[in-house]
């Protein structure tokens, strides 16, 4: 039996934890009127700092400022078919109960200028309480191995968990001028700081092994590292006794012949075959023997090794630009277009490690975490004065940006394990009771665009349908309050292992208030 060093992360250095709307590593969901109508492309208010810098050309002259949060939680359960796991579902939580953008736009004549915060990637933390599969199933192997081995198996334990979170904050500035009543363009910088954390535990492996040297009786749970130990020991020590036999030319003769010789007793033969179980026969010879011992110890020692605590607390941090354009096109009153590209930010991770105990998060090594490059078109079209329809498209150029994905512990391109660029569309609707309150609901597709490869425990992508809901009230001329809910299901995905499968699944709720001033 041979048992693999116990790790943390199979594969990739990174954990995404977006956990909302949005590309793989991107958020859009940045208002709280995107939660209740998650159309807003085309917007022309203090939101569209994010959303359409090319419209803040058109708003009345002033100060403007939006502020808004969402309290954002997600299930991710995460299902496995590997044999002899112990549970077959394994759960994790994401909380991000503080989800705050703030957006602030100057506009005079035809230039307005306006700065813009916001969690752009990221913004949560994953809390796997019962650790994940790629935890588990490394020693689930153990009872059906020691078992083939000779050592009646059927049971084990363990203490594992992981928490991980991960968070990019968006500055962004941009400056939006208006050439006459129809066009305006904006051009615009976001600096982005990202920060990622780790930390996670496996301990107190325990297993049931039905054997004497079981310091807690045969058939009873101890600790895993204690029993290999034990036994190593117990190998190294008959390695040890034959030494003066091999020593003495007489590694070619059998128990039995030894015995009868009187270089060792009978109880002595009967330890030493006894040792070693259904790997005993009688025609063995003494170095033959040793040497089986001395395998035997090797293993142990080794199991012993992989059976110990491990913990991990490392973070990551890095930065990085992404140049914005915008342009905006407004056909009428009623009828508006808009269009931004957000340049690829190339960001660079540096990882800080307190406890690796694995050798995954060695310190100061750099890991690539780019935002790709990202398309946005907008309509908003009032076909009478109490109904607004929205529509909006979003492309990310994931292919073109790195990751820091990772296949056989190492570095692949986004193209190995991306085939199609992640698309988000969306469609909105919103009715004016009265000149102060409207109410509005509207529907988000996303389309994952990863291959089979790209797809574990750790980091999935998952293509989604989202519905919000939700609605504004204006209680005076300079202030308007949003009110939203969302639903975020995602599609299960299945990924097939040899003589496994596991099934990846989640579902988010995000609650959003927010308050738009004009001075």
């Amino acid at each position: 039996m041979n048992l693999r060093l116990i790790r943390f992360l199979l594969v990739g250095l990174i954990l995404p934890i977006n956990v909302w709307a949005g590309g793989i590593v991107n958020n859009t969901n940045q208002s709280a009127s995107f939660i209740r109508k998650p159309v807003q492309d085309a917007v022309i208010n203090a939101t569209g700092t994010y959303y359409n810098p090319a419209g803040l050309a058109f708003l009345e002259d002033g100060f403007h400022l939006s502020v808004s949060n969402q309290s954002i939680f997600q299930t991710r359960k995460i299902n496995s078919t590997f044999p002899g796991l112990a549970t077959d579902e394994f759960e994790g939580i994401v909380r991000a109960p503080l989800f705050p953008t703030v957006y602030a736009v100057y506009k005079s004549g035809n230039l307005a200028y306006s700065f813009g915060v916001n969690p752009i990637g990221g913004g949560g933390s994953a809390d796997f309480k019962e650790g994940l599969p790629s935890f588990e199933q490394e020693i689930a192997v153990l009872p059906p191995g020691l078992t083939q081995a000779g050592i009646n198996t059927t049971a084990y334990q363990m203490d594992a968990a992981f928490d991980a979170s991960s968070l990019n904050w968006g500055l962004q500035l941009n400056a939006s001028y208006a050439f006459n009543e129809v066009l305006s363009v904006s051009a615009g910088l976001r600096y982005i700081i990202a920060n990622n954390t780790y930390k996670g535990h496996l301990r107190d492996i325990m297993i049931n092994p039905v054997h004497p040297l079981n310091a807690n009786g045969p058939g009873n749970m101890v600790s895993a590292p204690l029993f290999f130990g034990t036994v190593a020991f117990a190998a190294n020590s008959a390695v040890t006794a034959l030494q003066p036999v091999i020593d003495n030319n007489a590694g070619g003769l059998t128990l039995n012949q030894l015995v009868g010789l009187g270089v060792i007793t009978q109880d002595e033969a009967n330890q030493l075959a006894g040792g070693l179980g259904n790997a005993y026969n009688p025609d063995m010879t003494a170095a033959e023997i040793q040497g089986t011992y001395a395998g035997i110890a090797t293993q142990m020692t080794g199991l012993a090794n992989a059976t110990e605590d491990r913990a991990l607390d490392a973070s990551q941090s890095g930065w990085g630009i992404a140049p914005i354009f915008g342009l905006n096109i407004k056909f009428s009153d009623d009828l508006n277009m808009a269009v931004k590209y957000e340049h690829r930010a190339t960001i660079k991770m540096t990882n800080s490690t307190t406890v690796d105990d694995v050798g995954m998060y060695p310190d100061g090594l750099e890991v690539p975490n780019d935002m790709p490059s990202m398309l946005a078109v907008g309509l908003n079209y009032k076909p009478t004065r109490e109904l607004s329809l929205s529509a909006g498209m979003h492309y990310y150029f994931d292919r073109d940006a790195d990751y820091g994905k990772q296949l056989g512990g190492d570095f692949v391109p986004n193209s190995r394990v991306i085939d199609n660029n992640f698309l988000e569309l969306g469609f909105g609707v919103e009715y004016f009771v009265n000149p102060d309150l409207s109410i509005s609901t509207g529907y988000l597709r996303t389309q994952t665009g990863v291959n089979d490869d790209y797809q574990n425990d750790i980091s999935h992508s998952l293509s989604t349908n989202s519905i919000g809901i939700g609605g504004s009230y204006r209680f005076t001329p300079n202030l308007l309050f949003n009110l939203g809910f969302m639903t975020t299901m995602y599609e299960p995905y299945t990924k097939s292992f040899t003589g496994y499968n596991q099934t990846y699944d989640r579902i988010a709720y995000t609650l959003a208030i927010g308050f738009d001033f004009k001075f």
